[in-house]
């Protein structure tokens, strides 16, 4: 029985990229900042500014071209 196509499409980030990811994270934007590996999903990963959850960061591979995209929603009742 073949996978379905979708998951065969699926891009992962990997243990090496997140470690590049945090090590970016900590330099560009502040030392307390981690990239985590998500509990139950492989295709993105998790930001935290210490124990505070910020976004995720998902991979993107298009044409070509490699990028990561940080994902992060801000409540209203947060600012």
């Amino acid at each position: 029985m073949a996978l379905p196509l979708r998951r065969s499409m699926e891009i992962f980030v990997k243990a090496d990229e997140i470690k590049k990811l945090d090590a970016y994270f900590k330099r560009i934007f502040n030392p307390s900042m981690t990239v985590k590996a998500r509990p139950r999903k492989d295709d993105s990963a998790e930001v935290y500014s210490g124990d505070e959850f910020l976004g995720v960061v998902f991979k993107d591979e298009e044409d070509g071209d490699l990028s990561y995209n940080f994902s992060m929603a801000i409540l209203g009742e947060d600012l």
